[in-house]
């Protein structure tokens, strides 16, 4: 299949080659008859990517920020890599998706219906179930890719809760403008449009609405008490895009006591207290289309809201906005300016910035559908496979894998076979960038293919358990990313498949082998006596919905990132460890805390012992780990993988690094030796399996203090 993806670092469009997407739990496969590309949302997007590194900051001075406090703790150089990388990743454009459902997962959607999702631009989409609303039939698809972008405009106008025989102003006649002002005239409102667009005017007349010319230096204020017979307007919705602060003081002045402002666009919000404070004006802004949005447990799980309780979710709006379509309330016919067939869909989003007419854009998917379907693309022509080389199969093409783990498995000298992800274009994307020969959604090729030597494993945490047990299954070597399993259960089908193939079996454990982690084993290996650690993990904090703090799917934070320190412990000590305790900080019975702000002490078999504090609830600016050793009357102190100091220590004082370095490429060099040379393994996989029990006994016993 082809997709639509933006580079962030230059703004350029590009059509991408991908395998077709994985039907998911919860998920329908819809093949695109028609997608909108939404004038006002993706014209910004392209106008970011294409600005200057210097006018990006600007434009999120709130990333600046984040970005300041990564060069205090992490170094400069760290951070430029991190920001090069993530400007480097590709984004999929478009929101407005009208197709066939060719696969589903879920009740109430069938092979052969129609539906509105909010898809991107891509030959095959896979949507959750409660982003999809069926089409009716003398809907058109070209008519039924407006939906999401209308559905933008009803949430507002639901906030702003008109009556019948209301006068509202629409401040912005842009693509959700005009839908706007007709759903307003649907409710029986009396209708002011206003924008500096001569043409879009005119439609908004054709609609019905008054108007308003600011390009023809007509007096928006002036025109709504007048529109509203001198009494004030009873409510407006601005869905202008400016960083003018005035549509929303325009706004104010125009409105009566106790009027209703939304803002559905993106404006400056510099406001006049005075204004606001005298009319006890309202003003809200509005969250796309509707409840349910940016809540996993609707979006992504499937859960709805009770209509009882809550009347207009996204998916309902959706519903809605056909149903207006349908009756003929809604006309979208003239709104479509350009219709581009989706192979051409970069000269589209030309059209943003050199059409100023360009408002309805419509790709259209008249091409065949047959290779849409693929699950396998060829990136480039298949290597020859070459002795003295571990040949890999890399599952997942998230952050991590293609920022990390992908480049320096690479780096350490190994030949990268085939890729997997469930989505098929983060896969074709670093695929394509590191010189993968194929990209798949189907990891059963990985798995089969007799070139490939080891299964790289970088998916979400629930999925790791039993993807290592199929690699090891198939006789394959296996890098994991931590966890290796989020249950004990796991844990043992795991540990049974290892001892079945005996081949090797490695965790992402990379702080071991960090060069100053190995100047702290060395200098510890001379002293017999037992050590007392203090590992402070600044871990930062993360919303409790999201999918890391989920017990199923990520395990939470301590079983899923705890478990490096838990292992760096582990290795500095080099005996087994015999006790653990585990004490979390006091909630008063708030359940939506998370195990995150806790205290671990490890126990060990030399009489050594040593806490782990991983916090949340610590400031940015602050290191975030810190590794402290007291053995002998000596002391070793480690900041960030950055400045290791010795006190007390015969022959050694500090090792400063210019960069960060957490072992990264070296546990993936010695993992790749592993798989060449043969011979024992990087971490032994008694000390894995150990490390992996201990972190779940450790989580276990916060989760029962609840």
């Amino acid at each position: 299949m082809k997709q639509v993806l933006q580079d962030l670092g230059t703004g350029a469009t590009m059509l991408v080659e991908a395998p077709a997407p994985r039907l998911r739990q919860g998920t329908l496969l819809i093949e695109t008859a028609a997608t909108l590309i939404s004038s006002g949302t993706e014209r910004m997007l392209v106008d970011f990517g294409r600005s200057g590194l210097i006018d990006k900051a600007r434009k999120q001075p709130d990333k600046v920020l984040q970005v300041l406090a990564k060069v205090t703790t992490d170094g400069l150089l760290t951070t430029i890599e991190a920001v090069r990388s993530k400007l480097d990743q590709p984004i999929p454009l478009g929101y407005c998706n009208a197709g066939i459902v060719c696969e589903s997962s879920v009740e109430g959607f069938q092979i052969g219906d129609r539906v509105a999702s909010n898809g991107p631009h891509a030959d095959i989409v896979c949507v959750s179930k409660n982003l999809c609303a069926k089409i009716p039939d003398s809907v058109s698809d070209e008519a039924a890719s407006f939906t999401v972008v209308a559905s933008i405009g009803l949430q507002g106008i639901r906030l702003a809760q008109p009556t019948l025989g209301e006068c509202f102003v629409v401040i912005g006649a842009g693509l959700i403008g005009l839908l706007t002002v007709q759903m307003l005239q649907a409710q029986g409102c009396r209708v002011l449009a206003i924008d500096y667009d001569a043409g879009k005017l005119k439609l908004a007349a054709d609609f019905g609405a008054e108007i308003c010319n600011l390009s023809a230096a007509e007096d928006p204020v002036s025109a709504g008490i007048a529109f509203s017979r001198g009494r004030g307007v009873d409510g407006v919705i601005v869905t202008a895009s400016t960083k003018s602060n005035d549509p929303i003081a325009q706004a104010a002045r125009m409105s009566r006591k106790r009027g209703r402002i939304v803002l559905v666009g993106v404006t400056g919000l510099e406001l006049n207290r005075a204004d606001f404070y005298e009319k006890e004006l309202t003003f809200q802004v509005s969250c796309s289309y509707g409840p349910g949005r940016y809540d996993t447990s609707f979006e992504d799980k499937g859960h709805d809201y009770p209509i009882g309780f809550v009347r207009w979710t996204e998916q309902r709006n959706f519903e809605a906005v056909l149903d207006m379509m349908a009756s003929g309330a809604l006309d979208v016919q003239s709104l479509i300016t350009h219709r581009v067939p989706f192979e051409e869909a970069p000269s589209a989003y030309e059209l943003l910035t050199t059409d100023s007419s360009a408002l309805g854009i419509v790709l259209t998917y008249g091409h065949p559908t047959a290779d849409r379907h693929l699950r396998v693309v060829q990136l480039k022509a298949a290597p020859a496979v070459a002795n003295g080389k571990a040949t890999l199969g890399v599952i997942g093409a998230g952050n991590y894998a293609s920022r990390v783990l992908v480049p320096s498995l690479k780096a350490a000298g190994a030949s990268l076979q085939c890729i997997a992800s469930s989505g098929g274009t983060s896969a074709a994307v670093l695929g394509e960038k590191l010189g993968f020969a194929t990209a798949t959604t189907d990891n059963e090729k990985i798995f089969s293919d007799p070139a490939i030597d080891a299964v790289v494993v970088a998916t979400r945490h629930d999925s790791h358990a039993r993807l290592c047990i199929r690699a090891l299954r198939a006789a394959k070597h296996v890098f994991v990313e931590k966890p290796l399993a989020l249950s004990v259960v796991e844990l043992d089908e795991v540990q049974a498949a290892y001892h079945e193939c005996q081949k090797h079996l490695m965790v992402g454990f990379n702080r071991r082998f960090a060069p100053q982690t190995q100047t702290m084993k060395r200098l510890l290996g001379s002293v017999n006596e037992p050590k007392s650690f203090i590992m402070v993990m600044n871990a930062g904090q993360i919303a409790a919905d999201h999918w890391t703090q989920d017990r199923e799917q990520g395990g939470g934070r301590i079983i899923g990132e705890a478990c490096h320190h838990i292992d760096l412990m582990r290795f500095l000590v080099g005996a087994p460890i015999t006790s653990v305790q585990a004490r979390r900080i006091g909630d008063s019975g708030n359940l939506a805390i998370t195990d995150d702000k806790a205290a671990i002490i490890l126990g060990f078999a030399d009489g050594s012992f040593g806490t782990i504090h991983y916090l949340a609830n610590g400031g940015t600016s602050f290191p975030k780990e810190r590794i402290e050793v007291f053995t002998a009357g000596r002391t070793l102190q480690l900041n960030n993988f950055l400045k290791l100091r010795g006190f007390n220590w015969p022959g050694f004082r500090k090792q400063d690094l210019w960069r960060q370095d957490k072992g990264q490429m070296a546990c993936s060099a010695a993992f790749v030796e592993a798989v060449v040379n043969g011979g024992e393994a990087p971490i032994p996989a008694g000390e894995l399996f150990e490390v992996a029990r201990v972190s779940i006994e450790a989580a276990e016993m916060l989760r029962a203090q609840r």
